[in-house]
């Protein structure tokens, strides 16, 4: 577990706190402009969800430098 881990700092976001999960946040409302809180997924396709995925992938971020999480999930694997 965690707490056997000798000199690793853990850090826990406090509840009702969005500001200390940024990245979190972030990628929540990704997902929100395909899956919006509260519809039912029943009518999603695989490939509505397919799409979806790609198209967030494929999003080049500012936390990434503006490169995209795909680019950069290749470069790790080809290295």
């Amino acid at each position: 577990t965690l707490t056997k881990i000798k000199g690793v700092a853990i850090y826990y976001a406090h509840p009702y706190s969005p500001w200390e999960r940024g990245s979190n946040e972030q990628c929540n409302g990704l997902l929100r402009q395909f899956f919006p809180k509260g519809k039912s997924m029943h009518n999603k396709t695989n490939n509505y969800v397919q799409r979806a995925m790609n198209a967030i992938n494929e999003k080049p971020r500012k936390l990434l430098h503006y490169h995209t999480a795909q680019e950069l999930f290749s470069k790790t694997l080809a290295s």
